[in-house]
């Protein structure tokens, strides 16, 4: 779990400790703990995640029947995530955006929830690009008015773009992820400002994304790719699935043994020849 101090509307993570979701008091300041599962070898490093509480989560005021209902579907999304995706993180609706910044340009984070995020994400953190891995039942799912969302975009002069994925499905996100990762690196490099990447809980699909793009582009294998951004967000993206678009996008021969038949391993390193390949497929997916 990470401990944040919230500084405003904003607060900021100190430190990992295996213990359940509260919130407590210290020195008359508001503390957050916000879950991200179970405690790993990367434990204890100060790592940054920003989030974004919610304005009428930041009172005194009984919960209502609709936090009740959101703490519900909370409940029922972190069964699904931790029986589909087997791994132990669990998202929390309730305590607003939250993201990690990966890199220079790269923010990887949940959905923004309100227009209010998208002043925020522009003004704290230069946002250009949104990049949406959200299908239309996910944003349903948890009763964002995502109209009102790129409308705010558009009057901010960010890019809004979606590549929908299914959630918790790793086929879908192998067939997704040449188009995203092309999505990702064209906004990369406009260079404008930095691209937020973001599915519901930003546990799987957004940093799946964001890690096979930093394997083909960025010259690292995918062990390197997947620990430099699960050390800054604790996430379980499912690494099969970037391995599959990895042998998809490389593939040159049509008789090439199936993916399926492979060692565990196979995949998490390329060729130059490879990367070369699958640099030029990536960017021809531009505008598709």
């Amino acid at each position: 779990m990470k401990i944040m101090e919230v500084v405003g509307n904003r607060c900021f993570s100190s430190v990992f400790l295996a213990a359940p979701l509260e919130d407590v008091l210290l020195n008359n300041k508001k503390i957050c703990a916000y879950n991200h599962g179970m405690v790993s070898r990367h434990s204890f490093r100060l790592n940054k995640i920003s989030c974004k509480f919610p304005e009428n989560e930041l009172g005194e005021n009984p919960r209502s029947q609709i936090l009740t209902k959101s703490k519900n579907k909370m409940e029922e999304y972190n069964i699904a995530m931790k029986k589909m995706m087997r791994n132990p993180y669990e998202y929390h609706h309730d305590l607003g955006m939250n993201y990690t910044l990966i890199a220079d340009n790269l923010i990887v984070g949940s959905q923004p929830q309100k227009p209010e995020d998208i002043d925020h994400l522009k003004q704290e953190e230069n946002v250009a690009y949104i990049l949406n891995l959200q299908q239309d039942k996910d944003v349903e799912y948890w009763g964002i008015d995502l109209q009102a969302i790129v409308k705010r975009c558009q009057e901010l002069g960010i890019r809004h773009m979606r590549r929908p994925a299914r959630d918790f499905d790793p086929e879908s996100l192998r067939n997704g992820l040449p188009k995203a990762v092309s999505s990702l690196e064209w906004a990369i490099s406009e260079g404008k400002g930095k691209v937020y990447v973001h599915c519901s809980a930003g546990l799987g699909r957004a940093p799946a994304v964001a890690i096979a793009y930093m394997f083909w582009f960025c010259g690292m294998n995918l062990n390197t790719a997947y620990e430099k951004l699960t050390s800054k967000r604790p996430c379980g993206p499912n690494k099969g699935a970037i391995r599959g678009a990895t042998y998809d996008l490389a593939k040159n021969d049509p008789w090439k043994e199936p993916f399926q038949s492979l060692p565990e391993h196979a995949f998490e390193d390329i060729a130059d020849w490879e990367r070369n390949l699958i640099q030029d497929r990536v960017r021809s997916l531009r505008g598709t």
